[in-house]
């Protein structure tokens, strides 16, 4: 077994075959599934790196554990302890690299129909060849002439391509709530259980979306300080009851009769967390009580041990690399691409009520492909792309330039390290409040479209 299993391994690296695990107990895997997995592989790798970059306790724990690391740096022509390959800069070269290399790919592979072609071949394979590419294009990114005229001008660059990732993440959370409302609407013609399934959910999400609005009027105002956070909290929680009635109300209904409460509340969590996350981001404020500066309106951990500290971090990292492999992911099928063109709705399908409902109907039958003795993989794109090869590159680059300005806290880079990720920034702040209300309105959008331009949405 394990000989068979090496010559697959080694056409998946170096030829066009589907990559496989070794082990005969892995489930049954599509060709297109596990291929957009090993992109994400490479993905998170360099996004790992940047991490890495930014953190000034993994460069000091390299100072003290390595030998010799100063005259190894020195010998590498990385200055003075490596200076040249942490901080911002590295990061922005890294990326660069890293958005490059999808960027060149989303070129290469336009028009690309179905998986037959030498293009698609390369895009499907040839992992081993595609990795040494990825590293040679993130190692690139430390030759560039004239660093400090590109360091600012691709720094802007990174703020729209990252505004943009942020947009259709955005999009497609609004596209995300629909479905899943009409899907499980769907199955209550025949099983009353979804009825109340749809109503347990969406009593849970406004359930949830009401209490971190407590939560944060508790912890995050002040009667002295943080006006901002009063009218903000105010403005946000306004608005997700205004889309919340605008859902129910008779006009919307008679358009879109699956238009009910689910799809608010899903928005609701959403705009509460970016709320919750825009307050801890910015900059702290302080007021004098009994002659001390006290803080105020922070998050309650803040107070604690450092260990706290870094749990919150860590798990502010984790949000964000969830986050962005999600909406690479998943913004990549036909059916988000689609998603995408709100200006129309797609042709009406056959919904069948699945609580996995967003990954697809498995139901299909596909050619079953033998990998050498180990995980089966089915090709199931014999008959043309399951997704579009060049939008879910674009998608990757996208996500790149998103990473990269928000491991340097987008504008705030200078004094910026990983361990202070949440820490306070008045355009993160900016940015994150902007997207709670580009969310609200385009799912606003979404009911009153049908109202605006009936004639587009006729059936």
């Amino acid at each position: 077994m394990c000989t068979p299993c090496c010559i697959s391994q080694l056409a998946c690296c170096c030829g066009s075959a589907a990559c496989s695990c070794c082990c005969n107990c892995c489930p049954t895997m599509k060709q297109s599934t596990g291929t957009r997995i090993m992109y994400a592989f490479y993905f998170l790798l360099v996004t790992i790196v940047c991490v890495i970059m930014m953190s000034p306790t993994v460069e000091q724990e390299m100072r003290d554990n390595i030998p010799f690391y100063n005259q190894m740096c020195e010998k590498m022509k990385a200055g003075e302890n490596c200076k040249t390959l942490v901080g911002y800069s590295a990061v922005y070269k890294v990326c660069f690299g890293m958005a490059c290399f999808f960027f060149f790919f989303a070129i290469f592979t336009i028009r690309v129909n179905n998986s037959t072609g030498w293009r698609a071949a390369v895009h499907n394979g040839f992992w081993l060849v595609k990795f040494i590419v990825l590293v040679a294009c993130c190692a690139g990114g430390f030759f560039i002439p004239y660093e400090e005229i590109f360091l600012e001008v691709w720094r802007y660059i990174g703020a729209a391509g990252g505004f943009i990732f942020l947009l259709i993440q955005l999009m497609l959370l609004v596209k995300f709530a629909h479905r899943w409302n009409t899907n499980w609407s769907s199955g209550v013609k025949h099983n009353r259980l979804w009825y109340a399934a749809l109503a347990f959910v969406t009593l849970m999400l406004f359930s949830a979306a009401v209490g971190a609005l407590v939560f944060m009027g508790v912890f995050y105002t002040d009667p002295e300080a943080c006006l901002l956070n009063k009218v903000f909290l105010g403005i946000n929680g306004s608005l997700c009851l205004v889309v919340s009635l605008l859902a129910i109300s008779p006009c919307i209904q008679k358009l879109q009769p699956t238009s009910g409460l689910l799809q608010p509340g899903v928005i609701s969590v959403y705009v509460m967390y970016l709320t919750f996350s825009a307050f801890s981001s910015k900059p702290k404020e302080m007021v004098e009580r009994d002659g001390m500066n006290t803080t105020v309106c922070v998050f309650p951990i803040n107070s604690a041990t450092e260990s706290d500290t870094k749990i919150v971090t860590a798990v502010g990292a984790i949000i964000l690399f969830g986050c962005v492999l999600y909406s690479c992911l998943t913004s990549t099928t036909r059916r988000s691409s689609a998603a995408l063109r709100v200006y129309g709705n797609s042709e009406p399908e056959i919904e069948r009520a699945r609580c996995c409902f967003c990954f697809g109907n498995d139901t299909d039958d596909y050619d079953e492909e033998k990998t050498g003795g180990g995980q089966n993989v089915t090709n199931d794109e014999r008959e043309g792309t399951i997704y579009g090869y060049a939008y879910f590159h674009s998608v990757f680059f996208l996500g790149s330039l998103y990473v990269m300005m928000t491991v340097t806290n987008w504008f705030h880079y200078d004094n910026h390290k990983i361990e202070k990720l949440l820490d306070g920034s008045w355009s993160v702040f900016w940015i994150k409040m902007v997207s709670c209300w580009v969310c609200l309105f385009l799912y606003m959008w979404t009911l009153v479209a049908p109202m605006v331009f009936p004639k587009r949405f006729e059936a």
